[in-house]
């Protein structure tokens, strides 16, 4: 599982490990948690950034009815994990 480091709005750096990815409408989304295995906090994340980035913008998807929406795309791609965010 790939571990990668993102800095939030305060300029902290934490480091998630990737669980699954998607497009959705021609954004990116992540299933992201906090450890690599066992019981994790869980995000999802959406790409901000705009075709001309060379770096990808993430922020948590805070919309509950796009949360919940990604959610059920995310379960049904890992069937065998039950996700609670």
């Amino acid at each position: 599982m790939e571990a990668v480091e993102f800095i939030d709005e305060d300029g902290t750096k934490r480091e998630f490990y990737i669980e699954c990815d998607t497009r959705v409408h021609g954004k990116t989304y992540l299933l992201v948690t906090s450890a690599p295995e066992g019981a994790a906090e869980a995000l999802i994340l959406k790409d901000i950034s705009d075709d001309t980035s060379e770096e990808a913008n993430y922020v948590p998807v805070e919309d509950d009815e796009e949360l919940k929406a990604l959610l059920k795309v995310f379960e049904e791609m890992m069937d065998d994990t039950d996700i609670e965010l």
